[in-house]
C-alpha cells in the first residue's frame, strides 16, 4: 500500500504483461518491429532513471516482474492482460503458462486474464470454455488489430465476435479489456478505432468494456461514446506516462475523462513492462491540474484513490481495507447514466 502525506492508497495495476520478444521467439521481422516500437515508447516517455537497456526489455521473467510490480512497485494487486500475436512470435508474445503459474502462486497479488479471437471460429469457442474453467477467468483482453492468416484485424461487432461475447456472458466473464490505443508497428491504425465499442456496449449491457489506452489518439471519440454507455471504462495504460514527458497533455486527458465519464470509471494501468508502476504511482499522487487550466477542476485525493485502485478492485472483487473505501460519485453533468434508473423510468412511463 502506498502512503504519502498521511494518505493511503490501495493500488491495483489493471494492465500488466509478461512477454517474450527475444530473437529465438520471433517468427519474422514483424516480431522485431513490434518490440522495437514498444521500446521506443518506453525510452521516449520514461524518466531517464527508469529506462531499461534493450536486452532487458525483450524478456523480464517472473522473478523480475514480482520485484518490479510488488516489492519495488507499491502495487497491492495486478491483472495480467496478455496479447497472443501468434503471427509474430513462435510461442506467442504474452507468456500464458509462466504468467498463470505466477497468479496461482500469488493469488492475493495477481489475477490472470486470457484472450480470445473470433477468427478462431467454433474451435475458439470451445477453447474459451476450457480456458474459463482452467484459469477461472473474470476477464479477457482483446486485440482487434492482431493479425490472423491474411486478416489484419477484426471488429467487436462482427457476428462471430458476438458469439464469443455471449459465451463470456454465459461463463460469467464480465470484464472485457480492449486494446484501443496508439498503433504499434506493423499493426494497422484503423484496426484500433473505437467506434465498434459503441455497438457492443449497447448490446451487452451486463458486460464491462474497459477501453485500454482510453482510445488515444481518439480520446474525444472515446469520451463521447463512454459518456453514453455506463458500462464503458477507460484504462490509463500508455496515457499515464505522459505525466512525465507531457504533463499538460496528461492534465488534459485526465480533465476530459473526469468531465465526461467521471471518477468511478477510470483505471490505473502501468502497462508493465512498457513502464514500471512505482514512478507512475508516485507522480500521479503528486500530480495536480495546472492552475491556469481553469476549465478542469482540481483532482481530489479520493478521486486519485479511485483511479489508482478502488475502481479496478470493484470490477474484480478484490478486498480493500474498509478505511480506504470511498463512496461512489454522483453522475457527471454529461453522464454516466444509470442504466437501472433508466429502466425504472421507462417502466413508470
Amino acid at each position: 500500500m502506498y502512503s504519502k502525506d498521511g494518505n493511503d492508497y490501495f493500488v491495483v495495476d489493471a494492465h500488466i504483461a509478461l512477454w517474450d520478444a527475444r530473437p529465438e521467439n520471433q517468427l519474422n521481422i514483424h516480431g522485431k518491429q513490434f518490440i522495437d516500437c514498444f521500446y521506443d515508447y518506453h525510452r521516449n516517455l520514461s524518466p531517464e532513471s527508469e529506462v531499461w537497456d534493450y536486452e532487458q526489455y525483450l524478456y523480464q521473467g517472473g522473478e523480475k516482474l514480482m520485484a518490479d510490480v510488488f516489492a519495488d512497485g507499491i502495487v497491492d494487486h495486478a491483472v495480467f492482460q496478455p496479447a497472443r500475436l501468434g503471427e509474430f512470435y513462435e510461442n506467442g508474445f504474452g507468456q500464458t503458462e509462466e504468467a498463470f503459474a505466477l497468479a496461482q502462486a500469488h493469488p492475493d497479488k495477481l489475477t490472470y486474464n486470457h484472450y480470445w479471437d473470433p477468427r478462431d471460429g467454433e474451435n475458439g469457442l470451445d477453447k474459451l470454455r476450457e480456458n474459463a474453467e482452467r484459469f477461472q477467468l473474470k476477464g479477457v483482453k482483446l486485440y482487434t488489430a492482431d493479425w490472423h492468416g491474411d486478416s489484419r484485424g477484426w471488429k467487436l461487432n462482427d457476428p462471430m465476435a458476438y458469439r464469443y461475447f455471449e459465451v463470456c456472458r454465459e461463463l460469467g466473464i464480465r470484464n472485457i479489456h480492449i486494446h484501443k490505443g496508439p498503433t504499434i508497428r506493423p499493426l494497422d491504425r484503423d484496426a484500433f478505432d473505437v467506434a465498434d465499442v459503441d455497438h457492443v456496449a449497447t448490446d451487452f449491457t451486463d458486460l464491462n468494456f474497459i477501453v485500454e489506452h482510453v482510445g488515444l489518439p481518439r480520446l474525444e471519440d472515446f469520451c463521447w461514446i463512454a459518456t453514453q454507455e455506463p458500462n464503458v471504462y477507460g484504462g490509463l495504460a500508455v496515457a499515464i506516462p505522459f505525466i512525465h514527458s507531457r504533463p499538460r497533455y496528461f492534465a488534459q486527458i485526465m480533465g476530459e475523462l473526469l468531465y465526461w465519464i467521471g471518477e468511478d470509471r477510470i483505471l490505473f494501468s502501468s502497462d508493465y513492462a512498457l513502464w514500471t508502476p512505482k514512478w507512475l504511482v508516485e507522480k500521479f499522487v503528486d500530480f495536480q491540474i495546472p492552475e491556469d487550466m481553469t476549465e478542469y477542476a482540481p483532482i481530489t485525493t479520493d478521486q486519485k484513490r479511485k483511479v489508482l485502485g478502488l475502481n479496478a478492485a470493484k470490477l474484480y472483487d478484490i478486498p480493500v481495507p474498509a478505511n480506504l473505501q470511498v463512496a461512489e460519485a454522483d453522475a457527471t453533468e454529461t453522464g454516466p447514466r444509470d442504466p437501472d434508473a433508466a429502466d425504472k423510468n421507462l417502466a413508470m412511463a
